[in-house]
């Protein structure tokens, strides 16, 4: 037996204030995410004060050699800015889609969003449970598909 399509003005208000509710979570929680993501700025400042030798390191009692010293400055900006970038990243998905849940847009990518923020406790995991709830429900379902700008 078949679910019948249901369009998108015959989503229940139910339904609809859900959507509502969380397209606004999703916003908060990417200003958050967008917020915390920043806090490796410190190992990027540590890496260029290693760099430019404004803060020296020693090494087993006694200043470490300067290909030591750039090794150890290169790491900590590379691997500071790649958390900065893939928390930033996430921050902006996760903003999107809030901006798509509220239009009903590509259903998948608000679930693949949703599911990333699980990673995100205990926030984002409340938060993308919920969503995946909200958004594996047949008229939900339905509803994004029949989107006149599902598919734009």
């Amino acid at each position: 037996m078949t679910t019948p399509v249901l369009p998108s003005s015959v989503l229940s208000l139910e339904n609809a204030s859900h959507l509502h509710l969380l397209s606004i979570l999703h916003y908060v929680l990417a200003g958050l995410t967008a917020l915390f993501s920043l806090f490796p700025l410190i190992h990027v400042g540590l890496g260029v004060a290693a760099l430019t030798g404004a803060m020296p390191i020693e090494s087993n009692g006694g200043t470490a050699s300067l290909g030591e010293t750039r090794l150890f400055g290169w790491m900590f900006i590379g691997i500071g800015s790649m958390l900065i970038l893939c928390g930033l990243t996430l921050a902006g998905f996760m903003a999107y889609a809030g901006r798509c849940l509220a239009r009903q847009q590509r259903h998948t990518l608000c679930l693949v969003v949703a599911a990333l923020s699980c990673m995100l406790m205990p926030l984002g995991t409340v938060l993308g449970v919920f969503t995946l709830i909200v958004l594996l429900r047949p008229a939900v379902k339905a509803a994004f598909d029949a989107s006149p700008t599902a598919h734009a």
